[in-house]
């Protein structure tokens, strides 16, 4: 019997499936900042998903604005809708790498970068 979330969807594959294309969807972390429940949603980044590409148009003719939305589905609440984007690598940085928890992808973002690296020596 699955006792967590990512447990469930793994064992129920269809829940990882985008609606529209039939695509495998990514675990994507869900910022702290925003209003939706859950560390993390299956996000459909299938860029040949017809949902995201006839986006582009839809967005441009009802608000003449050149965005599009992606497939998502928020498997701690069962919702699913869109998930607004501004181009085709927008939200990729929260892809949370196969075999990674949520939670360890979760406190790998949260620590502050190094940037001791980039400062320029004298």
């Amino acid at each position: 019997m699955p006792t967590t979330i990512e447990d469930r969807t793994l064992a129920e594959p269809a829940l990882r499936k985008c609606l529209y294309c039939g695509g495998e969807m990514e675990r994507w972390f869900t910022p702290p900042e925003s209003s939706w429940e859950g560390i993390f949603q299956y996000v459909c980044f299938n860029d040949e998903c017809s949902y995201y590409a006839r986006g582009w148009e839809w967005m441009q003719t009802h608000f003449a604005r050149k965005a599009s939305y992606r497939h998502r589905y928020n498997p701690f609440t069962g919702d699913s809708g869109p998930l607004p984007v501004w181009s085709p690598m927008a939200l990729r940085n929260g892809i949370i790498p196969e075999g990674m928890s949520a939670e360890t992808f979760a406190e790998l973002r949260a620590r502050p970068r190094d940037t001791a690296a980039t400062k320029e020596t004298a």
